[in-house]
């Protein structure tokens, strides 16, 4: 998806505008924290998430921190950004691709050649094996992806070293290998008369290398939101059963709607000896469950939902499938952001959507469909704080030093994890859910 001509609509779709006027009293609403308004650079040497996060999101030790930006980018305003942006992606030609996360400021997606979900932006990375550099405007984990993909010529950046994931980091390397070395002395390794193993690691996209690299070794897979079931059929017919990290509720909400009974999918805290439940719990699960979640999705609720429709009579409610059971099982619908993009684009003219999701994508569909009443369910304004870290500060200072010779910010996965990664990366990609998604629920 190419954005490279942007028409400012009706309906703004630039969330830090939005933030710019309510922390500055000029605009109505109001903000998860007004240090949302400041520039990332002011918080790129202390240890954290940064504005917007959730007080219970402690950072690891150890985690990338970004070096200070040079005063010229901090000082610039928006429309200098947005022409240096311009200028140097165009000196730069095919030599480098920008791919754009749902969840970027607008200010940075409107530069971006791709735009979409992970499980879009991870094919993307494989379009342009000619470029020289691929800018992933995301996160971490998802430059990590693009560095696993993409070939050996090429140099992936992240404009932000600071934009990590907390969801992510909530499942390390060390406390799934000791989990799996728990579960193998509970099950064994013998596989049963079908052919199946005692258990399949499954990873969300949300997670490192090293525990894509992990699922790579062990059997398993990498699923995104967009082919989440169609990743634990493929499970279930090479295991007995799943473990699913780190997303608790993306496994929960999906292996629910495919039959798959709540008291045989217990969570797996890896604080606890046995991740806190029974031998027999275990024993009998289908799907175990990470004690991971998306800090974002997790602000969504149920008195949100019917606040809408009390609201909004007809309202249309689909949420992502990153939020709370409760949540996903009182909306109309649920699925991932490419998901609720089409649901959108597809709607007969005046419908009127509640959306569950972040708030970037969010507003700016309400942009892109003014035909639509779109907002978000959540009335406070609180975009994902890692994404946020990308400003367009950024974008121009890593495009600038491409034209001048000098990749900076690189970020390259090691040999030992990369190959058994590329495995699990693979079985992900070949795992094409159906034409028709499946996350309406069957009324809907």
């Amino acid at each position: 998806m190419s954005i490279t001509d942007v028409r400012i609509p009706a309906i703004d779709p630039s969330v830090d505008r939005t933030i710019q006027l309510v922390t500055a009293g000029a605009g109505a609403g109001s903000t998860c924290t007004p240090e949302l308004a400041a520039g990332p650079w002011n918080f790129d040497g202390a240890p954290g998430y940064g504005p917007g996060s959730s007080m219970g999101d402690v950072i690891p030790v150890g985690s990338p921190r970004q070096g200070e930006l040079p005063r010229a980018y901090r000082d610039a305003t928006a429309e200098e950004l947005d022409e240096r942006i311009r200028t140097a992606k165009a000196t730069l030609g095919d030599r480098v691709v920008i791919l754009g996360h749902f969840y970027q400021r607008e200010e940075v997606v409107r530069h971006a050649d791709f735009v979409g979900d992970s499980f879009q932006l991870a094919g993307a990375a494989t379009s342009r094996p000619d470029a020289e550099a691929i800018v992933f405007c995301g996160v971490h984990f998802m430059a990590e992806t693009a560095d696993l993909l993409s070939t050996n010529e090429q140099a992936v950046i992240l404009p932000n070293l600071a934009a990590g994931c907390s969801m992510a980091d909530m499942a390390d390397i060390d406390s799934v290998q000791e989990c799996w070395e728990q579960l193998e002395e509970l099950y064994g390794t013998a596989p049963d008369a079908d052919g199946r193993v005692p258990v399949i690691p499954v990873t969300y996209m949300n997670s490192s290398a090293a525990l894509k690299g992990f699922c790579g070794e062990h059997g398993g897979i990498v699923c995104t939101s967009s082919n989440a079931e169609t990743v634990l059929e493929w499970a279930f017919e090479r295991g007995q059963r799943v473990l699913f990290f780190p997303d608790q509720h993306l496994g929960r909400n999906t292996a629910k709607a495919m039959g798959v009974p709540l008291d045989r999918m217990p969570m797996w805290n890896p604080r606890r000896p046995l991740g806190g439940s029974s031998s027999d719990d275990l024993t009998d699960a289908q799907v175990i469950l990470w004690h991971g979640f998306c800090s974002v999705h997790r602000r969504f609720t149920v008195e949100q939902i019917d606040r809408a429709r009390a609201e909004h009579p007809g309202v249309r409610v689909i949420v992502h499938p990153e939020c709370p059971m409760e949540v996903v099982d009182a909306a109309d619908e649920y699925g991932s952001t490419d998901y609720i993009t089409k649901a959108i684009a597809a709607a007969p003219a005046g419908t009127t959507f509640a959306i569950g999701t972040e708030v970037n994508l969010v507003q700016r569909l309400a942009a892109q469909y003014p035909q639509h009443t779109v907002f978000c369910l959540d009335p406070v304004i609180c975009p994902c704080s890692t994404m946020y870290r990308i400003h367009p500060g950024y974008l121009a200072w890593v495009l600038e030093r491409l034209v001048a010779g000098e990749v900076v910010n690189q970020i390259s996965v090691g040999a030992d994890v990369a190959d058994p990664a590329r495995v699990a990366l693979e079985r992900m990609l070949a795992a094409v859910p159906p034409v028709a998604p499946r996350g309406a629920h069957p009324e809907a």
